[in-house]
């Protein structure tokens, strides 16, 4: 997943995390990409909500996703490969594991489930390696070959099958002090299919050549201490044999943990890719930008939530802002605003971790950090009103922003009459350009959006929900002029009839600019 590094699913996650996953629906995404399990959940969670703040970085990622949607089975089994390395280790036996003899029994046999599993990684890379083009890809297959050579795996199961001690322990000692016995080194046994002269060159090498009979000790068969001062005598002589296995084991398995993090990521993507195949949505590879003047040319973008939550297709909109530094949104109730809103913040997250976008193109800068500022329900507990609650949060978020981020506001402010909300969002927003922040703004509110229309800011674009001439909406946005109505009546009239003036207890039916909110209230 890094070009020099590993992945770490212990890195820390924006303080923003609990607002983007909410305002953004990220819970849907994570689902769809984990596929029901629990560990791809939070590689899923950790590597879209840590993005990647270089374009190079972003690429790297990209290409080799793009390796996995076309291998897609041979990534898969090689995660398979890996997830059964990991729990098969922890399925061996490893009682007292404080003696040496029983930590060289277990990893002796975990290294023997390790060792065929690296067969089988290493027939993947030489059956199928030539068919992956991304570096980190070429890179892992390359190392596979190269550290997993024929002569290391049958020297390896040569060990293992040695340091089972099938015929028995051979060591040598000094003695020491009071004759207590001192450096103890384990040796290398003759080996059965040696000719007799090769068996004599191993005795030889290890023990001095003496009457074997005169170094022979038969214990009792009931003799509990001889055994167990034999059994001492057997650990002194495996105990670093123990140590250095022990070792080799658990730098196995981390090659295997961090084989299966990282080849999770894709896994996921994969799962989600799979989702989106089936309803017929596209997808791309977006286009990542350095810093530099504001771009976003996008086609066919469409909220990826929304449509992993609904068996339809989900309309997509095309919107070109070169050097706009804000885009205000405005325009018909229900017609796809804040959808839009969310597959913009969506769109960004999903390229900024290497992955592929829910659009036909997506070409956008890469941002040091994506916020959002969506409405809340009123807070039942009645500790603050609702503008002292989206004051904080807009506080709060402020503190952590930097220049280059991005941040999407939906509704903000409005929860309290139109001429005190768009003032208080008039000076924030205008703060917020001058800092180098880009703004998204759905609002309502006329008179906001209109005094920026009339400001004529080349640096603004300005959206609007599209309404034809009957009261239908197409959800998708076009460019234009702020209107002073939201159409909510078109709402009331298919809810409950064509009504002209309706009135409710003499109110008339709307807030101040003659609108509802987008939720039709």
């Amino acid at each position: 997943m890094y070009r020099d590094r590993d992945f770490d699913l212990k890195e820390d996650l924006p303080s923003n995390t609990a607002a983007l996953t909410k305002d953004l629906e990220l819970d849907t995404l994570f689902r769809a990409m984990a596929a029901g399990d629990e560990f791809l959940l939070d590689v899923a969670k950790k590597a879209v909500l840590a993005s990647l703040r270089d374009p190079e970085a972003i690429l790297y990622r990209q290409h080799a996703l793009a390796d996995c949607l076309e291998q897609s089975e041979i990534v898969r089994n090689m995660y398979g490969i890996a997830v059964e390395a990991v729990e098969s280790e922890r399925k061996v036996w490893g009682w007292m594991s404080e003696y040496p003899a029983s930590v060289l029994h277990r990893s002796v046999e975990v290294l023997q489930l390790f060792l065929s599993l690296l067969k089988r990684l290493r027939r993947t890379a030489d059956e199928h390696g030539v068919k992956f083009l991304s570096e980190g890809f070429t890179g892992l297959f390359g190392m596979l070959a190269k550290e997993l050579d024929d002569e290391y795996l049958s020297m390896v199961g040569e060990h293992l099958r040695r340091l089972a001690f099938r015929s028995g322990v051979l060591m040598s000692a000094e003695l020491g002090k009071g004759n207590k016995g001192t450096n103890y080194v384990l040796r290398k046994p003759p080996n059965p299919r040696q000719g007799w002269m090769g068996r004599l060159q191993s005795w030889i090498e290890g023990l001095p050549l003496r009457d074997r009979s005169s170094y022979v000790y038969q214990i009792a068969d009931r003799d509990e201490g001889g055994f167990k001062a034999l059994s001492e005598l057997r650990d002194r002589g495996i105990g670093h044999v123990a140590a250095a296995l022990a070792q080799s084991t658990d730098h196995i398995l981390s090659f295997f943990n961090m084989l299966r993090l990282e080849l999770g990521f894709y896994v996921g993507c994969l799962n989600l890719r799979d989702k989106l195949a089936r309803k017929g949505e596209p997808i791309c590879f977006p286009e990542p930008l350095a810093v530099g003047k504001a771009m976003l040319s996008v086609r066919g973008l469409y909220d990826v939530c929304l449509s992993l939550s609904i068996k339809d297709r989900v309309v997509g909109n095309d919107v070109s802002g070169h050097n706009k530094v804000l885009v205000m949104i405005t325009g018909a109730n229900r017609g796809g605003k804040s959808t839009f809103l969310r597959s913009m913040g969506l769109a960004q997250m999903m390229m900024q971790s290497g992955m592929f976008v829910p659009a036909e193109s997506f070409r956008a800068n890469v941002r040091d950090g994506i916020f959002t500022h969506f409405k809340r329900e009123e807070d039942t507990s009645m500790r603050s009103g609702k503008l002292d609650e989206e004051l904080r949060r807009m506080s709060s978020m402020v503190d952590n922003m930097t220049p280059n981020s991005i941040v999407l506001l939906n509704e903000s402010f409005a929860s309290t009459n139109e001429r005190e909300g768009s003032e208080i969002a008039r000076q924030i927003v205008r703060a917020l350009l001058e800092t180098g922040i880009n703004v998204f703004y759905v609002t309502h509110m006329f008179d906001l959006a209109h005094g920026f229309y009339l400001a004529k800011m080349d640096a603004t674009l300005f959206l609007r929900a599209e309404r034809l001439a009957d009261g239908r909406r197409t959800f998708r946005l076009v460019e234009g002029e702020p209107l002073p109505t939201s159409y909510g009546e078109d709402l009331y009239g298919r809810i409950f009839g064509t009504v002209r003036d309706a009135t409710y207890g003499g109110v008339s039916l709307g807030n101040e600019s003659g609108t509802v909110d987008e939720d039709g209230r």
